[in-house]
């Protein structure tokens, strides 16, 4: 288990929403230090972060951070995409190859490159931010969807592989934030700071998975105890929307 007291930490789409409330409570933790990482660093504004410039989906970006924060023993992938896109939609094939390369594919080359800096520091851990999408096809944004669905695999995967590196791999489930990715949905959110709070205090009791709101609690508990329920109001959702449309 990692304590975030003292933790180096890289932490990607720094620059707004729930990336750069991920800064600032490893800061008011006691981090020792943090990689702000961001497309454009010029726009991470948390105070006493070192800003690197990373675009998750250019693998030269990532070689040049494993290479310059050697130091690292937390890594938080958290940068995301999500086009709002149906599985059969006019440009769905252009979303899901977006959203697979910064939410899959991202996160994939970053834990490739950093797992022997993490086993040089002692195994450290590292936490990606799934969704409650990646549990279920929901019908209006399904490319994202499928990419989170991809990302939990890739957790699961890689926690059986570091175990023997002795790293902690967290996954972080959320419903809703309330972040500029969540903005034109009309439902409850959870303060990005609320999500902060459980996902370190998860790491720091070493747990694998994260419930980050009431959300993720009650998704998870209605497809474990009745899917097909579950399944029959996005039906209705989306034969809905058809008929006003």
């Amino acid at each position: 288990m990692l304590s975030i007291h003292g933790c180096v930490a890289l932490v990607t789409g720094s620059n707004r929403g729930l990336g750069r409330a991920f800064c600032e409570g490893l800061l008011q933790r006691g981090a020792k230090k943090v990689y702000a990482a961001a497309r454009d660093p010029s726009k991470v504004s948390s105070a006493g972060v070192i800003p690197l410039k990373l675009d998750v989906s250019v693998f030269t970006d990532v070689g040049c951070v494993a290479r310059d924060c050697q130091d690292v023993t937390l890594l938080i992938n958290n940068a995301g995409v999500l086009r709002n896109s149906p599985m059969l939609g006019p440009n769905s094939q252009a979303a899901a190859h977006e959203e697979m390369a910064t939410n899959f594919f991202g996160p994939l080359a970053l834990v490739q490159a950093l797992m022997p800096v993490l086993a040089r520091n002692g195994g450290g851990a590292i936490a990606n931010v799934l969704s409650v999408a990646s549990w279920f096809a929901n019908p209006f944004m399904a490319t994202y969807c499928a990419s989170k669905a991809a990302e939990e695999v890739l957790t699961d995967a890689i926690r059986i592989q570091l175990r023997s590196q002795a790293t902690q791999v967290v996954g972080v489930y959320a419903g809703y934030i309330d972040t500029d990715m969540a903005a034109g949905a009309n439902r409850p959110k959870v303060d990005p700071r609320a999500v902060v709070d459980r996902t370190l205090a998860g790491i720091e009791s070493g747990s694998d998975r994260v419930f980050a709101d009431d959300r993720s609690e009650y998704i998870d508990r209605q497809i474990r105890t009745d899917p097909e329920a579950f399944y029959a109001d996005l039906q209705r959702l989306w034969d809905a929307r058809q008929t006003t449309d």
